[in-house]
């Protein structure tokens, strides 16, 4: 029987992570940057111009899109650090995206190498 970690061992050694020192650039050149962590995670802190697609919609989600619908589109993806993301990048991989990375560490290494995050705006009642 296979554990969680098993899971996500296989899943990375499908996915192409993307080193931290390198993980800039590929924010910049995606077509799209999906947070896959939970909704609290993503409102505390995120990378600035980062969707938020929860792992356990995430198919649903980029099914239901019609701007993602092209195969071919570069989506980078992280969670906190890194297992989420390379699972949600096995299950793209299946729904026929060709371009598909996820970044090494998550977000946790993002913000570890002083890098911009962003918070959701906080609605304000009056």
């Amino acid at each position: 029987m296979k554990t969680a970690h098993d899971l996500v061992v296989q899943a990375k050694s499908h996915t192409l992570e993307i080193p931290i020192a390198l993980a800039d650039g590929a924010v910049r050149n995606a077509d799209v940057l999906i947070d896959v962590r939970e909704a609290d995670e993503y409102a505390a802190g995120h990378i600035p111009g980062a969707v938020h697609m929860s792992r356990g919609l995430l198919e649903f989600k980029i099914s239901g899109s019609p701007e993602l619908a092209a195969r071919d589109l570069n989506i980078v993806l992280y969670c906190k650090t890194s297992g989420r993301a390379a699972l949600a990048a096995v299950q793209l991989k299946e729904m026929g995206y060709l371009k598909v990375s996820s970044i090494a560490g998550g977000f946790d290494a993002w913000v570890a190498a002083g890098n911009a995050t962003a918070q959701a705006a906080t609605p304000v009642f009056e």
